[in-house]
């Protein structure tokens, strides 16, 4: 899989056999845009031509109403793994520019469709708009496709039950913890990964619970405070610690192998809020894992994040965190 950044940046061969192409910003990648990539893949091979994700970084909505940009679910990158691994050979990706969103529908067809990637078909959910001011609609494509020869397939929402499942419902769910529902509409585990840093230091020294601690921007979702049950993986080993390049084992941590965690995310209310921070202990297993890159999943939502008096009663809790984890991983 290639992942192309900017217009500029396309192979002008890219698209020489025609490509099939899905657009949106896939945030999440979700089970609804999973439909919508898995159509895109399978048509492109019954074409034998090239299959293109063409998605955007930062959110359009940064160039309309910067104030209200979603908290994002995923990198570019991880949507572009998840696309990779269902199949497609292609990422392109732009940053929605002031230019970019003033070009016309058919400006906005001929530029990118038929210019750059030279579309066989396209993909896209019946909420997809484009053009200036969003003016352009599904019917809108169909129509400039039909005229420039492309085959426009305009896909149902996915429904679940009593909810259209979407980037918006995920995060809604997330922000109010509901880690089992989040996950459903992904269809995998919600996830995040970083680099291992150093925190306050006193999970292992004054609590004997060593943490791996991640921080992020504000941009990126996270669960709602609390503690959950999940699994740890260290992804990579070397770049931020030259020790242990090409290591297969760091401490007792198999590279690669998920590891059941008792997770926190918050703020330390008991230690007078700290930034917010999701910070895993790691059962049955120590490592030194500063520098290290690690993504943790999110499985099961075990309590809310409480304030307490003494150490001795977060330490209680702690313990119980971890007991309450090994059940419901087991």
């Amino acid at each position: 899989m290639n992942i192309w950044y900017g217009l500029d940046r396309v192979p002008q061969d890219l698209g020489a056999q025609g490509t099939v192409v899905t657009i949106g910003v896939f945030d999440g990648v979700h089970r609804g845009h999973q439909t919508l990539v898995r159509a895109a893949v399978d048509e492109a091979r019954r074409r034998s031509v090239p299959s293109v994700m063409f998605t955007f970084d930062p959110h359009p909505t940064v160039v309309f109403r910067p104030q209200a940009v979603p908290a994002l679910l995923a990198t570019v990158e991880e949507r572009a793994r998840l696309a990779a691994e269902m199949g497609i050979d292609h990422v392109v990706v732009i940053g929605f520019t002031k230019e970019i969103a003033s070009w016309s529908p058919a400006e906005y067809v001929d530029k990118v469709l038929v210019e750059l990637l030279n579309a066989k078909a396209v993909f896209v959910g019946d909420n997809f708009t484009f053009g200036h001011k969003a003016e352009g609609k599904p019917e809108d494509l169909q129509r400039l496709g039909q005229e420039r020869g492309i085959d426009v397939h305009v896909l149902d929402l996915l429904q679940d039950s009593d909810h259209t499942v979407s980037s918006t419902y995920i995060r809604q769910q997330l922000e109010e913890g509901n880690i089992e529902a989040a996950n459903e509409a992904l269809g995998r585990p919600f996830s995040v990964y970083g680099e291992v840093t150093h925190g306050a230091g006193r999970g292992g020294r004054a609590l004997g619970f060593p943490t791996a601690n991640l921080y992020f921007p504000e941009k990126f979702a996270l669960p709602a405070d609390g503690v959950y049950a999940g699994y740890l993986t260290v992804k990579s080993t070397g770049q931020g610690n030259p020790e242990l390049k090409d290591a297969q084992q760091v401490g007792t941590m198999p590279v690669g192998a998920k590891l059941p965690a008792a997770i926190s995310v918050g703020t330390n209310p008991t230690f007078g809020h700290e930034p917010r921070s999701v910070e895993s202990f790691v059962l049955d297993h120590e490592a030194d894992l500063y520098g290290l890159e690690v993504s943790v999943e999110f499985l099961h939502r075990l309590r809310g994040m409480e304030t307490y008096n003494s150490l001795d009663e977060l330490i209680t809790a702690i313990n119980k965190d971890v007991a309450d984890t090994r059940s419901v991983l087991d």
